[in-house]
């Protein structure tokens, strides 16, 4: 059930209803946007009549939810969801975001040359995996705590926001000085025990869309996260699996306006592991952009043919700011901006 507020509802008034939704059994959530106060109401409650809750002072219209989804859905925040980073970079407004690097942190050398021309492109943000779930136990791994030190140490003197990814539990404490965003990889995008946790840290994160995963499925996994308070959650589209076989996976472009109507979330296109083929990369981020996305996650490596993972899809640093300029010229024309 979601309670909206007048504009001008005391925070009396407020508390009324939030005590009222308490005593019938709802978990409050509560958002205040740019013009009233959203209260949210989740869980199994007892017996009661909605129109109750229509009579207190100070509310303007309730609302019964029908989707499995109550807090990652539209009506929860009608304006949407901006995250907001200290250094004054944000995610979900007017500017498309731009996330950029090497799959994995492979050494000092090739991270630090990687941050360089990816913030000279215009990237607010680096990636790279200090543990990477790979598909053969025989892959390349990651480079665990040491990878991390280095993703530190490298956003320190740079001034880029770290993004890498959580694979489990017991990581979540270890990596918390080091990253500025959680990526939720695509093969935990269902790890409802790691959402849950996610939950409960207060530093935003970026859950993917898993390969074979329904965009109801991804908002209900970003349930998980909201459901703990964490409300700075940032969906991404990773391509799925279909019967083509040519591309790696099936980028669906049309999920960002999807969720866009049914989601206050940020939602950002990742095309390197939408198609995984290097050349096809640049199409996709394009199109990613003039749908409406709030952002791009991509890989780039300063040597991609000697890359210890995901090479084929990473592009070079020259390919990676031709496209940057390509891009703000489409953000542009569809009223955003990449600076």
């Amino acid at each position: 059930m979601i309670v909206a507020m007048q504009d001008r509802a005391t925070e009396e008034e407020i508390q009324a209803v939030v005590e009222r939704m308490i005593e019938v059994g709802f978990n409050v959530h509560r958002t205040t946007g740019t013009v009233q106060t959203i209260l949210a109401g989740v869980g199994t409650p007892g017996p009661f009549d909605h129109k109750d809750f229509e009579v207190f002072s100070g509310v303007a219209e309730v609302i019964r939810i029908s989707s499995p989804y109550k807090l990652a859905g539209r009506s929860f925040r009608p304006e949407g969801t901006i995250v907001r980073f200290p250094n004054g970079v944000t995610v979900g407004g007017n500017e498309v975001a731009v996330m950029a690097g090497p799959c994995s942190v492979e050494s000092r050398e090739q991270i630090f040359a990687a941050a360089h021309f990816v913030k000279a492109g215009g990237a607010k943000f680096l990636r790279g995996g200090a543990f990477k779930p790979r598909s053969s136990p025989y892959s390349f791994q990651g480079m665990g705590l040491a990878g991390l030190e280095l993703l530190r140490e490298v956003g320190d003197a740079t001034g880029l926001l770290i993004i890498s990814e959580v694979m489990e539990i017991s990581q979540i404490e270890l990596m918390m000085p080091y990253v500025d965003v959680f990526q939720v990889g695509a093969r935990n995008m269902q790890n409802f025990n790691l959402l849950r946790e996610i939950g409960q840290v207060r530093k935003p994160v970026l859950l993917k869309r898993g390969i074979a995963a329904t965009i109801e499925e991804l908002l209900l996994s970003a349930e998980y996260i909201l459901s703990g308070g964490n409300y700075d959650v940032m969906l991404c589209e990773r391509g799925i699996r279909t019967f083509e076989t040519y591309t790696r996976n099936t980028m669906d472009i049309s999920a960002i306006p999807v969720v866009k109507k049914l989601s206050h979330l940020p939602i950002l296109g990742d095309p390197s592991h939408g198609v995984g083929l290097r050349d096809k990369v640049p199409a996709m981020a394009r199109a990613t952009v003039a749908a409406g996305g709030d952002g791009l996650l991509m890989e780039v490596h300063p040597n991609p043919d000697k890359a210890l993972s995901d090479g084929a899809q990473s592009l070079f640093p020259e390919q990676f700011a031709k496209l940057m300029d390509e891009l703000r010229v489409i953000a542009s024309a569809v009223g955003r901006s990449i600076r």
